[in-house]
């Protein structure tokens, strides 16, 4: 009798505890189903049909729309949004990084007004600031005022891939600069000191120590700006002025005007892929990581 009770009691508990996690989970689970996965699936379900006469999908089997992505001018695409967003993410590294390191070296209280002015751009609409760097970089902004009183301007900024690497760059700058922040910050301080003491050099130091254990944080910074980068429309197409085709300028065409949505679809899907490739290279190498801290 006493252990149907107990069984019981056992029971009870582990009711209560999957209902718990029911509770705090769930909301997250449901979000990830309705906005991402059954997303996913849909294009991954729509690149295997074709398009309809006046839009649209028919839904007939075909795997033309993967033929398709392989021609040439959307190759061209593909590499060109590739380089503009590889451009863009070595270049919020390189500032990215040792901002990041000043942060952690300020005094703690002084740490969390830093950080609120690296998200404050995030406070102000995308287009506004967007729009503010099309006053920058006209003929007649202050940046070309600028270069023509030292009798280098005016130069033409606007409507150039630099103009469209500027403005994605400001956008995505801070999605680089807190993952190393969080990085940094639980970096031992101890490990550094210890180096130094064993006489390495602060070059050293930064190559053997500091570098690869902030690594996956700069990598996931690195995601975080080089995938919303190679989508953007809004930027290529507003500093860029049309000029600078990006693949997410082609999957909106695809999408908006030529109703092409099969195609769209795969389009859409190549960048997922790539997504789910940098996420995969990330863990790696984390693991790589820590699995070297457990043997050292």
């Amino acid at each position: 009798m006493a252990s149907i009770s107990t069984a019981s009691g056992r029971g009870a508990i582990r009711r209560r505890a999957l209902i718990g996690r029911l509770v705090f989970t769930g909301p997250g689970l449901a979000y990830l189903l309705v906005f991402m996965t059954i997303p996913v699936l849909l294009v991954i379900v729509d690149s295997f049909f074709t398009r309809g006469r006046y839009g649209g999908i028919v839904y007939s089997f075909t795997l033309e729309n993967f033929a398709r992505a392989f021609e040439p001018v959307y190759v061209q695409v593909l590499w060109n949004s590739i380089l503009i967003a590889g451009i863009t993410t070595l270049l919020a590294l390189l500032i990215g990084y040792p901002t990041a390191y000043a942060i952690t070296k300020l005094p703690r209280h002084w740490r969390t007004v830093a950080l609120i002015l690296v998200v404050l751009p995030f406070w102000t609409n995308f287009l506004i600031r967007t729009y503010a760097w099309i006053v920058l970089l006209n003929s007649q902004g202050p940046i070309n005022q600028g270069l023509d009183v030292i009798g280098l301007g005016p130069l033409a900024l606007l409507y150039t891939p630099g103009a469209v690497v500027a403005g994605l760059l400001y956008a995505y700058l801070p999605l680089m600069i807190l993952p190393l922040y969080a990085s940094m910050e639980r970096l031992d301080p101890e490990l550094r000191e210890a180096a130094g003491n064993l006489g390495a050099s602060p070059m050293r130091t930064f190559r053997d120590i500091t570098w690869p254990l902030t690594l996956p944080g700069a990598m996931i910074g690195a995601i975080f700006v080089f995938v919303p980068s190679l989508g953007n429309f809004v930027v290529p197409e507003l500093l860029g002025g049309g000029k600078t085709v990006m693949v997410g300028n082609l999957i909106r065409d695809q999408f908006l005007k030529a109703r092409d949505w099969p195609f769209g679809a795969v389009l859409a899907l190549s960048v997922i892929i790539l997504l789910v490739a940098l996420f995969a290279a990330q863990a790696f190498v984390s693991r790589r990581i820590s699995g070297r801290g457990r043997h050292a």
